[in-house]
């Protein structure tokens, strides 16, 4: 069975940052694609970032590029998302993905998700 645990999430004010990371368990780490999704209250959840089992190679949504970091350690079957100069507009209840589809983006396994509040 499939476990994903995110952490890291808190209150933060605008312009600080946090470090989310998931802890994987029950699949194959290193041959899974993972990523991270936000839902904002009364919003649909969106696409952050993905990172590739195969070599590492990153994607990022064009509302967190060049500010936020998705990275992965193997060994430790850990997910971070490095998220800096945070807005506002970045609160939401954070989710790491497992198995993350490099086109559709569409998603094996989810996590329970981590509350990110951002402080004007």
């Amino acid at each position: 069975q499939v476990h994903l645990v995110e952490a890291g999430g808190g209150l933060v004010q605008a312009g600080g940052s946090l470090r989310l990371s998931c802890l994987a368990s029950g699949l194959t780490f290193s041959r899974s694609a993972m990523g991270w999704f936000r839902q904002a209250p009364g919003k649909e959840r969106e696409f952050v970032a993905r990172i590739s089992w195969s070599d590492s190679s990153t994607r990022y949504s064009d509302s967190v590029k060049g500010r936020f970091t998705i990275s992965r350690d193997n060994a430790k079957n850990t997910v971070y998302l490095q998220m800096n100069s945070l807005k506002p507009e970045d609160a939401g209840i954070y989710y790491c993905a497992a198995n993350v589809h490099a086109t559709t983006l569409e998603s094996a396994y989810w996590g329970q998700g981590t509350q990110v509040t951002v402080s004007s």
